[in-house]
């Protein structure tokens, strides 16, 4: 029989709040699941791997992308099933595996659909599920933090992405599976589990989560005019063809930088550093989708 554990941001909201949550998962048949609340994303890894330990193997994660990475970093490879609860801003994994966002309908995701292994990227020895990134990206991610994004959600993407178009340029150099593949001026460096980022722009569109490679992306666009035309590409889902862009992909990735520059996970930023070291675990965790339509 199914173990269900909840592990939610109490600060995160979804349809009728958790009150809600605890309601649908009675009337499906689950009225004790294993329950933990955290105050902040930084508290759910540890009830993660507890909710594991409690002998839980369907565990729904209720918030935002930092606490969705935060969990997948903590529990993959363990023989879970994970279910996710998108209550944050963005959503990208939810978004990718096109997980409704819907209370009711993603909880019947999690107890009734597919479940799907997927490869994790692991960037500074910390697993992401979706994207990762340094410079432009991670700085947006960064400056729409906390209140800004609890006022205006998704536009604070905007506004902060537009206050990042000025960020200057570092000297990069950049090694796939040990082979040099771009060195000089950049002013973000993509690396993508998955393709979608915020707001539905398609980085990587020929991205699969599951086919032991990571995507890698640099952007060397300088200014706010040049960004303007990446990112008008990207709508279109054609950034791979901008000559201020370069695409690539494999299984080991390093990146230097010739100062100290911000970086995100999932869309969560975290501090400045020179060196970075990418990988990827195949087949890392297993994902709660939704049934593929019969044909």
């Amino acid at each position: 029989m199914t173990s269900v554990a909840v592990v939610a941001h109490r600060g995160k909201t979804l349809g009728g709040g958790l009150v809600e949550l605890r309601q649908v998962l009675a009337d499906r048949g689950f009225p004790d699941p294993l329950w933990y609340e955290v105050p902040k994303s930084r508290k759910a890894p540890e009830r993660a791997r507890q909710a594991v330990a409690d002998g839980a193997d369907l565990l729904f994660i209720w918030g935002g992308d930092g606490t969705i990475q935060r969990c997948v970093d903590a529990v993959a490879g363990e023989a879970v099933n994970l279910a996710i609860l998108p209550a944050g801003t963005a959503n990208l994994l939810a978004n990718n595996l096109q997980v409704p966002i819907d209370l009711s309908a993603a909880v019947d995701v999690g107890l009734f659909g597919d479940r799907r292994r997927l490869d994790v990227g692991v960037l500074n020895g910390e697993r992401f599920a979706v994207m990762a990134g340094v410079g432009f990206d991670a700085i947006m991610m960064r400056d729409a933090d906390g209140e800004l994004k609890g006022h205006f959600g998704r536009l604070a993407y905007v506004w902060t992405g537009v206050r990042a178009t000025h960020m200057t340029s570092r000297k990069v150099r950049i090694e796939i599976d040990g082979e040099p593949w771009f060195k000089g001026m950049a002013s973000c460096v993509l690396l993508g589990q998955m393709g979608t980022l915020t707001a539905g722009i398609v980085a990587f569109p020929d991205a699969q989560p599951d086919d032991g490679l990571l995507e890698v992306g640099v952007v060397t666009a300088e200014n706010a005019l040049q960004w303007t035309r990446v990112l008008s590409r990207l709508v279109v889902e054609d950034a791979k063809h901008s000559p201020l862009a370069q695409m690539g992909r494999g299984r080991k990735v390093e990146i230097k930088l010739d100062r100290p520059t911000t970086y995100e996970l999932d869309g969560g930023a975290r501090k400045a550093k020179k060196k970075f070291r990418a990988s990827v675990e195949p087949g890392a965790i297993t994902v709660c989708v939704p049934k593929k339509e019969e044909e």
